[in-house]
């Protein structure tokens, strides 16, 4: 999967196996169990899956990739659809999220105390210049949110190997 060139800050990715669910999970299980590794922690709960980097591989910018196991819609008894989506650590992504909401509310009410002044004919130069500032604001997250996603590029390519060598396994 090429992740570079995508805009999405957290890419996903569906594959179709044609295996059913309790086999699919049982592959993952057995990963998990002979291959405990210290360089990443696998959670299996039902039929979600979830892979996170380890020890001192794991960096605040380091993925997170999220697995859901679907049965195939039409041919439940002998497929499966998975759903995988990597992103960031998600104390980083309920921050950056925050920041976003934060940026948003400030050029919202501006805006607001914009037309305010507007249909006051009163001076509202402050008001545009604060909303100007807030779209700087919001493309500088979006820049540093991508050169942290290109910073974990090469432990995204890790987890999705590691993925890769479970299903063909």
């Amino acid at each position: 999967m090429d992740t570079q060139h995508e805009v999405r800050l957290r890419p996903r990715f569906y594959l179709d196996v044609a295996e059913n669910i309790a086999v699919v999970r049982e592959k993952f299980a057995t990963y998990r169990q002979k291959n405990q590794s210290t360089d990443f922690i696998m959670k299996l709960r039902n039929n979600h899956v979830q892979f996170t980097l380890s020890g001192e591989k794991r960096h605040y910018w380091s993925p997170h990739l999220s697995i859901e196991l679907e049965a195939k819609e039409g041919n439940e008894q002998n497929a499966t659809h998975i759903r995988g989506l990597f992103g960031p650590d998600q104390t980083l992504w309920t921050l950056f999220m925050f920041l976003h909401f934060v940026v948003a509310g400030i050029f919202i009410l501006f805006g607001m105390f914009a037309y305010s002044n507007y249909t006051l004919k009163e001076s509202m130069t402050m008001d545009l210049v604060v909303m100007f500032l807030m779209v700087i604001v919001w493309f500088l997250l979006y820049v540093i949110a991508r050169q942290i996603r290109e910073k974990g590029h090469t432990q995204t390519d890790a987890l999705e190997a590691i993925l890769q060598d479970i299903l063909r396994s």
